[in-house]
């Protein structure tokens, strides 16, 4: 071989290890930038989002769905039980045991507390056709609370106050 074939071998030589070089740097530079994905004019999983759709992904990835249901009955309780009975009767809490599933609900007297048992039974009707079927199985309804009982030389025994009030 001539000084001008040994240069044109160890030419290609030096090119195949550059590229090489270069192809590995350009592998560390993709794996750092997240796995390699490029920008273009396709949309792809690093685009920008709406956010209901983002918060409707996160919901469903984390298995939120009954929650973020039962929390949105609590927002619209007046559209759903009629403002009469919002007006006096307020949803505390949702028991999301699957043996339990109860909606806790808090009146301000007890004729409103008695009018909500009354209507229990449409009320998870309703509460059910909206949040699908089996969500609530159950309204327990809370009267008002009554006054601290205390005792004392001024207090007489065993009273607790106007009974159409505290129950």
């Amino acid at each position: 071989m001539s000084g001008v074939d040994l240069a044109r071998v160890a030419l290609r030589a030096a090119k195949e290890q550059a590229r090489a070089r270069g192809a590995a740097a350009q592998q560390k530079r993709q794996a750092r930038r997240g796995g390699g994905l490029r920008s273009g004019a396709r949309s792809d999983g690093r685009d920008p989002q709406p956010l209901g759709s983002a918060i409707n992904r996160l919901i469903t990835e984390r298995g939120w769905e009954t929650p973020a249901a039962v929390g949105g009955v609590m927002g619209r309780w007046p559209q759903i039980v009629g403002d009469d009975l919002a007006n006096h009767c307020v949803p505390l809490r949702y028991d999301e045991d699957p043996a339990a599933r109860v909606l806790t609900v808090s009146c301000d007297s007890t004729a409103w507390a008695t009018q909500l048992r009354l209507l229990a039974p449409q009320l998870v009707a309703r509460l059910n056709a909206d949040l699908g079927q089996g969500t609530v199985r159950m309204i327990k309804v809370l009267g008002p609370a009554g006054p601290e009982r205390r005792y004392g030389p001024l207090r007489a025994p065993g009273s607790k106050g106007p009974g159409d009030t505290y129950g």
